[in-house]
């Protein structure tokens, strides 16, 4: 009888979604070494010529000394090889960074995540149009995150609106993301007919044995 019951619990449980991490979800120069492009987040520029993706900045050079330092988990993009370039003398630069993931497969309404980013001169963060963020400088950081009103089924894309004050020399921009949680719920699968009937089988025995024994 305890046998049956464990095997009819299993099944149950089987049926039910199971959460986890948010898959796609990239810090920003994570695993990549100073000068390797971060494909992960496209860029693009109405303002200024740039590439499709940013580059990884490195520790001990200009302007890093004033930013936050870069770290094992995340680092800083630029949009220019050389980190240091003076960018946007006359007129505020306007950079666009996205990124995206897909949650084909999981239930968006269960999904959320919390994180925080910094920008030089400052950012504001979207999901799917939805401003959820904004960064005001790059000593310091600052939290963004979402809830699942923002996210939607299959690809959604996050977008960094980051803003270049001009400035005549010494001018260099640049983005850093670094994500602390993230949750989602797997959708269900959906049982073969062969196991809806084993249990509920399963289920008519047990209520059969207990029958018996209370006439008993």
């Amino acid at each position: 009888m305890k046998k049956l019951a464990l095997v009819v619990a299993m099944g149950l449980a089987s049926l039910n979604a199971n959460a986890d991490v948010i898959a796609g979800l990239y810090n920003t120069g994570a695993g990549l070494s100073a000068g390797q492009q971060d494909t992960n987040y496209a860029l693009s520029s109405a303002t200024t010529t740039v590439g499709s993706f940013g580059y990884v900045a490195a520790n001990g050079s200009f302007p890093i000394g004033p930013w936050l330092e870069n770290t094992a988990t995340s680092s800083w993009l630029t949009p220019t090889q050389n980190q240091g370039d003076s960018l946007d003398p006359t007129a505020d630069g306007v950079y666009t960074w996205s990124t995206t993931f897909d949650l084909t497969g999981f239930n968006a309404s269960t999904a959320s995540f919390s994180a925080q980013f910094a920008a030089d001169n400052s950012a504001i963060a979207y999901l799917n149009g939805t401003q959820i963020g904004t960064a005001n400088g790059y000593r310091e950081w600052s939290a963004f995150s979402a809830t699942s009103s923002n996210f939607v089924a299959g690809i959604n894309t996050l977008t960094f609106v980051l803003t270049n004050q001009a400035l005549a020399t010494g001018n260099p921009t640049g983005l850093r993301v670094e994500f602390i949680s993230s949750d989602v719920t797997a959708v269900a699968a959906v049982p073969e007919p062969s196991e809806y009937a084993l249990m509920i089988a399963g289920l008519g025995l047990m209520g059969l044995i207990a029958r018996r024994k209370n006439a008993a």
